[in-house]
């Protein structure tokens, strides 16, 4: 069987570096090791509309940020199939059957969908769409016949209701589709990075992120702004690193060897933290640390950015052609799920055959 990976984003805004340790480096790494027999990156703009359909502008304008972000992280569109969600019409109807295979209670005790519903205060007036996203996203993963879905954390209960839709649907139908497995960041810290306000998450709509695509100076100003702990008050008092967001992010970031290079006088990350947790180690020096660190992992991405700025046209070229490649996988799926439910009536010669004979004469 084939190796294959399905990863994505929602276009709501530009993508944030809790994008980047969470997945998006991963992929390119992915993409690079030549393990895979084909990756496909979705632009989700059609689950994007399940809780902005008020607002379309937004996700039409934020099309074109993510896939600028996505060919600046290093995603080439030689070896990863970009494309965009909505112009797979095939991935609607394969929704549509499974919707009929999972129940009301069991999307109700997703946690992923209850998180989300609470972030969004949609209490009693949820989106019917935005409810049923883990069916949706069931039907991208199958389309593609994905056996890999390199996300977060947070998206491990969706993975497991693709799962038991992939189960329901081979059992009543027979084998058709293909289960996935997820592939989660190999860095701990990368696994939910928070907000540098100290939030749980990082998020857009929260306002916390420090985004790809920001300027050196806007990215310094937000690290030297972060969320530390707020009993370190003096140089010489113990500072606590479990919850620091600087040191969150020096863990997802920050190489033992890339610390030496900066600060000689550490070896190792642990040193480092040693040192704070029993006082003489300011805020501001971890800060100024961490500036560097990010300011080196994102001058190559603003440089990548700058240059396919330049022809906006190749880009959305980009987008097109692998839509079209994507459909066209997406369409051989759908006609395995038709003829597994038996519905391809037209394709079916033995089907028109045999009522001939039944009704001849």
């Amino acid at each position: 069987m084939k190796k294959i990976i399905l990863t994505g984003d929602r276009p709501t805004g530009r993508l944030h570096v809790g994008h980047y340790v969470g997945s998006l480096r991963r992929r390119v790494e992915l993409q690079d090791s030549g393990e895979y027999d084909r990756i496909l990156i979705m632009v989700a703009d059609a689950q994007a509309l399940t809780d902005n359909a008020d607002n379309p502008q937004k996700i039409r304008d934020n099309i074109i940020e993510v896939a600028l972000d996505y060919l600046s992280c290093g995603l080439d569109p030689a070896r990863s199939t970009l494309f965009v969600q909505s112009q797979i019409p095939e991935l609607c109807e394969l929704s549509f059957y499974y919707m009929n295979l999972v129940t009301v209670s069991r999307l109700q005790r997703n946690p992923t969908v209850k998180n989300e519903i609470q972030m969004r205060n949609f209490e009693t007036s949820i989106p019917v769409g935005f409810f049923t996203y883990p069916i949706s996203q069931a039907a991208d993963i199958t389309a593609f016949r994905a056996t890999t879905v390199p996300v977060g954390e947070d998206q491990k209960p969706m993975l497991e209701q693709t799962k038991e839709i992939v189960r329901k649907f081979n059992a009543v139908y027979g084998e058709t589709l293909v289960e996935p497995e997820i592939l989660l960041p190999q860095n701990d810290a990368c696994l939910r990075l928070p907000g540098i306000d100290g939030k749980a998450k990082m998020s857009k709509s929260l306002g916390n992120c420090i985004y790809l695509s920001e300027s050196e100076a806007d990215v310094r100003t937000k690290v030297m702004n972060m969320y530390t702990d707020p009993d370190h008050i003096r140089l010489t008092d113990p500072g606590k690193i479990e919850g620091n967001t600087v040191f969150t992010y020096l863990d997802a970031f920050c190489t033992d060897e890339k610390l030496h290079a900066l600060l000689p006088e550490y070896e190792t990350l642990e040193e480092l933290k040693a040192h704070y947790r029993r006082g003489g180690l300011g805020d501001v020096k971890v800060k100024k640390l961490l500036n560097a660190v990010l300011q080196d992992t994102l001058a190559l991405i603003r440089a990548r950015r700058a240059e396919y700025q330049k022809d906006i046209p190749y880009v959305y070229e980009v987008l097109k052609k692998g839509s079209e490649a994507a459909r066209a996988i997406a369409a051989e799926t759908l006609a395995d799920v038709r003829r597994a439910m038996r519905i391809d009536y037209f394709d079916d010669a033995e089907l028109i055959a045999s009522q001939s004979k039944k009704y001849a004469g």
